[in-house]
């Protein structure tokens, strides 16, 4: 599997795990490192002493590559970066924002910086930008997600065409048949994120990953488009917020609805009904929770199974 993603990041697989809030801490980003991907910490959900915490025990857990996501619209972000530059972290990846603001001062460290993109605009700046690679995520990704709904399907192949960077598939991946699709439409690696939610080692509350793995097609859907839109599994907090807009609510009143710390509260917590509950369309097809390591060793070897599959057709 080498190609330029697992060059870039000194890995064995080009395997991404999505550096999703309130889920992937040092234990999961360990994990997936230990076994040939990239681990991410998700940087989103914590406080700055929280980060450093989180980066020194993935340090200590791990001595492959690692990276940290940092949503760009993070109010503190000015802290979070500074704790990476001093703790020596190695692969930053970006995203919910313009790159160009961080981009330039962490590769002057040293750095490698990716972007995550939702649509082939937003690709081609964050190439002029200057980052290392891509990472273009599809509609069908759970969470904070772009307003075009451009598929994963279509937006690969649109963005290898216009950039020469590397680039990596996020959306809808959560099997090895999956990412050969992704790299056969232009992709070289792929971020996955929801099946590492129903992973042993994520930090999100057990119901959180039980209605994950319970999850049917259908049973998510993108909304709060005018806040940040963002991929939920359809519970009781979903249908307050689809009455609110059946009854003409305006943007603050969405706002008003949705409050403070609704992820953490059905993520963390594990509040079925009043929680947010961020998580991809590709849930349909997650059916149990186990070890990071044993989700990558089965990714891998469905994704050798099926190209050896293809190459005898």
């Amino acid at each position: 599997m080498h190609n330029r993603i697992t060059e870039l990041f000194k890995i064995e697989f080009p395997i991404v795990q999505g550096g999703m809030v309130w889920t992937s801490g040092w234990r999961l980003a360990s994990a997936v490192s230990n076994n040939g991907g990239l681990g991410v910490i998700g940087a989103g959900s914590m406080y700055p002493d929280v980060l450093r915490e989180h980066i020194q025990k993935c340090k200590k857990a791990t001595t492959n590559p690692f990276a940290v996501n940092v949503p760009m619209l993070y109010p503190d972000i000015e802290k979070l970066m500074d704790i990476i530059i001093e703790e020596e972290v190695k692969i930053v990846i970006t995203s919910a924002g313009n790159p160009k603001t961080w981009t330039s001062i962490l590769k002057e460290k040293g750095i490698i910086v990716v972007h995550v993109v939702s649509s082939l605009k937003f690709a081609i700046k964050a190439q002029d930008a200057g980052v290392d690679a891509i990472v273009a995520e599809g509609f069908e990704a759970g969470g904070h997600n772009g307003r075009d709904e451009t598929t994963t399907l279509v937006l690969i192949p649109a963005v290898r065409e216009k950039i020469t960077i590397p680039l990596i598939a996020a959306g809808g991946i959560a099997t090895g048949k999956a990412m050969l699709a992704a790299m056969v439409l232009g992709a070289e690696g792929v971020q996955i994120g929801s099946r590492f939610v129903a992973s042993e080692e994520a930090s999100n509350h057990i119901n959180f990953k039980e209605i994950v793995v319970d999850a049917q097609e259908g049973d998510t859907h993108l909304t709060l488009k005018e806040l940040a839109p963002v991929r939920l599994i359809k519970n009781k907090f979903y249908h307050e917020v689809q009455n609110a807009y059946a009854q003409g609510a305006t943007s603050e009143e969405l706002k008003t609805l949705l409050g403070r710390g609704r992820a953490k509260k059905g993520m963390f917590l594990g509040d079925l009904e009043e929680g947010e509950l961020e998580i991809g369309q590709v849930s349909a097809l997650i059916h149990d929770i186990k070890p990071a390591g044993e989700i990558i060793k089965e990714i891998v070897s469905e994704f050798n199974k099926t190209k050896e599959e293809l190459c005898n057709w």
